[in-house]
Formats: C-alpha cells, structure tokens, sequence
C-alpha cells in the first residue's frame, strides 16, 4: 500500500503527482494487470524464453552493424 503525506501548505495536485510517481516506480499497475487472470506457468516461462531470444537476436544484430 501507497502511503502519500500531504503537507499542511502542500498542494492536492503537488500530492496526487507524488502518488501517480510512486505507483509507476512501484510497478504496482502492472502488477495489477498481470494478476487480473490465471497463467500457467509453462505459458510464463515459455514468454520468458521467448522474450530472452527476441533480446539476444536484437543484440546480436547491433553488434555486426559496429563492425
């Protein structure tokens, strides 16, 4: 849980911009998202694979385009 302090000359919109920075850092959206609906977890880790082999397929491309 979120906990913002609003100050006594504190502004709301100053406060609410702190709460909106806080729940991005937090990744407590996403998070939320995710648990919206069940995922086994051979369809987890098969995106993961999926997604290392996209990140190495993009690095492997920058490096013959320096040389």
């Amino acid at each position: 849980m979120i906990i913002i302090k609003v100050g006594k000359n504190e502004n709301i919109e100053r406060a609410l911009k702190r709460y909106k920075y806080k729940v991005y850092k937090t990744k407590q959206q996403d998070e939320i998202r995710e648990r919206k609906y069940h995922v086994k977890d051979s369809e987890k880790r098969r995106k993961q694979k999926q997604k290392a082999e996209y990140i190495q397929k993009i690095k492997g491309s920058e490096d013959c385009t320096l040389f």
